[in-house]
């Protein structure tokens, strides 16, 4: 086997550039691979972060109806607790649930404020800061300012809502708003912070105050519109899910809440899982068609050195060491195109999970209500690199069998007379 790798490495050498080009087309593809593999792992991963963090939680609590008309954000379906006895009470006993770190209430109404005679609308979060910075990262975009306290009349926006409304931090702000009681009703805040975020709901749409003026502004006393369960994983959610459902279930007979997971609770999240098993199929394919290059430099190989083979055989080299020969100066080829592919793709990952892809072009024509951050990290992870590494090689190695198999099949006499 030492012969026949030393006779691989002196043939491949013969023709340096015609090797070289078929190695460029092999590390491109796998390149392609990694870089793609990671992206696509990053995307999955910062929708799901961001939809866990401000859309749904690990699970989601909301009365049915206002699931069903969640856009119009009605107040006339608050979670109010277990039959009505109150918000505090529920949420003490599903924090006691194991495996369940917080419940998150959020309270979210729609709004205006004037500027100029023009009305701009915006959606009202009122949350608990201290549990909003420990299980989001909001604290994070939070470029000016800071973050509101309980019971004061303070609100955090947007840089882009800021600009709409004309407003900078430290002005104050009359905000209207529909009350429980469908009556309309103004109040004057404070703006002590901005964040900025790629996440343009935050940017543009959403504000934050705190919760217990948001339940007193609104007549809402011990009620919210939605409940967030944080678990720590999304797989640990699943486990704890059925439990929390049945906790439900012992309460009522016709059960008017709807506990939902954090993919039922978001349309993209079963999407992006979707196209990521529909890429794996892509990534074979990138390399296949990098192979072709391999395999057609391999034919051309086979049809030059046709008299070369008969001699070896007629030397006593059988059948399957010609095999062998051919397929190892394919896997050759394989393993430095793949190493150089890798390794170049690995540092593109690593740069852009460090600096981030800036897609706000893109992004600019989605909804703003869609949760979708305009900055993508892609996913540096060595088992990334290995699995298109791998792929590289062995699909390469496995498509240099056909022009491997037709050699070691020459018959020596045959292929001697040919030229």
């Amino acid at each position: 086997m030492g012969f026949l790798i030393k006779l691989a490495f002196k043939n491949l050498s013969r023709h340096k550039l015609r090797t070289f080009i078929s190695m460029i087309a092999i590390a491109f593809s796998v390149l392609i691979v990694v870089f793609a593999r990671g992206y696509i792992t990053g995307l999955i991963d910062s929708v799901s972060a961001d939809n866990i963090q401000y859309n749904s939680g690990h699970i989601k609590i909301v009365k049915e109806n206002y699931y069903e008309q969640s856009r119009l954000l009605p107040l006339d379906y608050p979670v109010d607790g277990f039959n009505g006895n109150g918000l505090s009470n529920m949420i003490d006993r599903l924090e006691n649930v194991e495996g369940v770190q917080s419940a998150i209430p959020r309270l979210k109404f729609g709004a205006m404020a004037s500027r100029e005679g023009e009305m701009i609308n915006m959606m009202g979060w009122g949350i608990i800061p201290g549990k909003e910075l420990e299980y989001t990262d909001v604290e994070n975009f939070i470029v000016e300012g800071r973050m509101v306290n309980n019971g004061e009349k303070e609100i955090v926006m947007g840089t882009k809502l800021l600009k709409d409304v004309g407003k900078e931090v430290g002005d104050k702000i009359t905000i209207v708003y529909n009350t429980s009681y469908n009556s309309l009703q103004g109040t004057t805040f404070k703006i002590v912070g901005r964040f900025e975020t790629g996440l343009r709901l935050l940017n543009e749409v959403v504000f934050y105050l705190p919760l217990d003026l948001a339940q007193e502004k609104l007549y809402m006393d011990d009620m919210t519109t939605e409940l967030l369960l944080m678990t720590g994983s999304s797989a640990r959610s699943l486990k704890i899910l059925p439990e929390i459902r049945d906790i439900f279930k012992e309460q009522y007979e016709d059960n008017p809440y709807k506990v939902l997971s954090y993919r039922e609770a978001n349309e993209l999240i079963p999407w992006m899982e979707m196209a990521s098993l529909i890429y794996n199929e892509i990534y074979i394919f990138l390399v296949l068609l990098a192979s072709i290059v391999v395999v057609n430099t391999m034919i051309m190989i086979v049809r030059e050195r046709t008299q070369e083979v008969g001699m070896m055989k007629a030397m006593g080299l059988e059948g399957r060491d010609i095999l062998y020969l051919f397929t190892i100066e394919g896997a050759i080829m394989g393993i430095f195109g793949s190493f150089a592919g890798a390794l170049t793709g690995s540092l593109l990952n690593g740069y852009f999970a460090e600096n981030g892809l800036n897609l706000t072009s893109v992004t600019s024509g989605f909804n703003a209500d869609l949760v979708f951050n305009a900055y993508i990290y892609t996913n540096q992870s060595l088992s990334n690199t290995m699995f298109a590494f791998v792929l590289g090689i062995v699909i390469v190695t496995l498509a240099c069998l056909i022009p491997a198999v037709r050699a070691s099949k020459l018959e020596p006499t045959d292929a001697m007379r040919e030229i």
